[in-house]
């Protein structure tokens, strides 16, 4: 038999009226929150929680439990990802009141150069309205010579310390359950109880290992690649400028590839079946990847490296009562935006806490809808994928989508339908939905397959070939 109580109160006194229906399990004054994992995730959930909690008038406790060390290079204050922000969530953020100083953005970029074995072409920021970010985690690669951004973890963690977070930087040794409450043990020999216990630790965590025993369901994950290359403020302008490369080329199981220009440094990224080092060397020994580093690059001289996982499908399973898993440990946006990703399930379960209930009844009812709404978005992910993946393999489909590209950012003010799906495409910026419809519009294929043929008729291509550049 459930409790339901209702808590009204003073709109003279907190600026607002609002009436809480709360099950039996709710957070009340005094209550004590763990967040394990102080990732985008972890510091997003603490921000939301501590700000909605002093607009209703309860007082929280809450304990972030983060081992690692922001203001440190790598790996020690790594969260192994590539670091790029979308300006959709950099507007959302915003409005949250959540400003990116220039100390944590090293570079904003305003173009993608897409290269093909068929050439390459640089796509414009669409309607000179939408900006990507980049960033580091931590405080940059192993053996950086000189600290001259901040860490976008530990600006956020900042944040939710300001609203009153404790951190705690100390390893999880064990999870337990006294009496139905969660309790934390840590490797200091500390043990803490609290009444909602949040996780936020990532795939990559050896934390999530100790929720085995449990109704828990870890997402299905998939092997990536990011490296680190030194070339200097001068040689990451050079090669890159404020454009992020993205590659689409025939290597079997390579899906994307990106070099991401970063201050000093470059990023490479790569996403595909079964990364290992054979086709990390095959990816950075192509032609079209050489052309765009200095002529004495050495691949062999990175900074650092890792082969993180990421999330590819959500967990089926992300609460219970009195614990929630927010971040790519529940359920994230596949292959891109997973910052944003994060903030989603974060702020939901945050709402949820304050205004809902901790119970898994809660959870599941005004939670739980959130993350099927990206998992939903994910599945018509990959259906757009698997079609950029035949488009790969075919040298036809490859010259159509790169003369259609070309053919749109010469036309100043025409509709670039294909630049602006695959813009979405690489940044995360829109949803998957949008970009499938988008692509699937009648005149999308009209023109795709009029460009279609021109790639495949000889006499229309070498005509096209004169008036542009790098086809082949």
């Amino acid at each position: 038999m459930q409790i339901h109580k209702t808590r009204k109160f003073d709109s003279k006194k907190h600026g607002l009226h609002i009436k809480l229906k709360t099950s039996g399990l709710n957070l009340e004054n005094n209550s004590r929150v763990g967040v394990i994992g102080s990732g985008p995730a972890g510091s997003f959930f603490s921000y939301f929680l501590l700000d909605l909690a002093k607009r209703v008038g309860i007082n929280i406790q809450l304990d972030i439990f983060e081992s690692r060390d922001f203001s440190a290079p790598a790996p020690a204050g790594c969260n192994m990802c590539g670091g790029i922000i979308s300006e959709s969530l950099v507007q959302t953020l915003a409005t949250e009141g959540i400003n990116l100083p220039p100390s944590v953005v090293q570079r904003g970029i305003e173009s993608y150069t897409l290269h093909m074995d068929v050439g390459r072409v640089v796509i414009d920021t669409p309607l000179h309205e939408k900006r990507i970010g980049a960033v580091y985690r931590g405080a940059g690669p192993r053996g950086i010579k000189e600290k001259k951004w901040g860490s976008f973890d530990g600006y956020l963690q900042d944040l939710a310390m300001e609203k009153g977070a404790h951190l705690i930087q100390a390893r999880i040794k064990d999870i337990g359950w006294d009496d139905k409450w969660p309790q934390i043990k840590t490797s200091t020999g500390l043990e803490k109880e609290y009444d909602l216990l949040v996780v936020a630790a990532g795939v990559n965590s050896p934390t999530i290992k100790l929720f085995q025993n449990t109704d828990y369901i870890p997402p299905d994950t998939t092997k990536t690649f990011i490296c680190e290359y030194y070339l200097g403020e001068e040689g990451v302008e050079n090669c890159l400028g404020s454009s992020m490369h993205a590659f689409l080329l025939k290597i079997p199981r390579l899906e994307f590839a990106a070099f991401i220009p970063k201050g000093d440094y470059a990023t490479v990224c790569m996403l595909g079946k079964k990364i290992n080092k054979e086709l990390v060397q095959s990816f950075l020994e192509n032609p079209e990847v050489k052309s765009c580093v200095p002529p004495d690059w050495n691949m062999n001289h990175k900074a650092c490296q890792c082969y993180p996982q990421i999330n590819i499908k959500g967990s089926k399973k992300a609460f219970s009562d009195r614990i929630v898993f927010i971040g790519d440990c529940g359920v994230s946006r596949l292959y891109k935006d997973g910052i944003g990703g994060a903030y989603c399930t974060a702020k939901a379960a945050a709402t949820t806490a304050i205004f809902e209930g901790i119970s898994a009844h809660d959870f599941k009812k005004h939670f739980w809808p959130a993350c099927k709404r990206i998992e939903k978005d994910n599945r018509i992910g990959k259906i757009i994928f698997f079609a950029v993946g035949l488009v790969q393999k075919v040298r036809f489909a490859r010259r159509a989508v790169f003369r259609m590209v070309i053919m749109e950012q010469k036309n100043k003010s025409g509709r670039k339908r294909m630049s602006m799906s695959l813009w979405d495409l690489l940044t995360g910026s829109a949803p998957y939905q949008e970009v499938f419809w988008r692509m699937f519009h009648p005149f999308f294929f009209i023109r795709f397959f009029w460009n279609i043929a021109v790639a495949v008729f000889p006499f229309k291509r070498k005509r096209f070939q004169k008036r542009t550049y790098g086809y082949r």
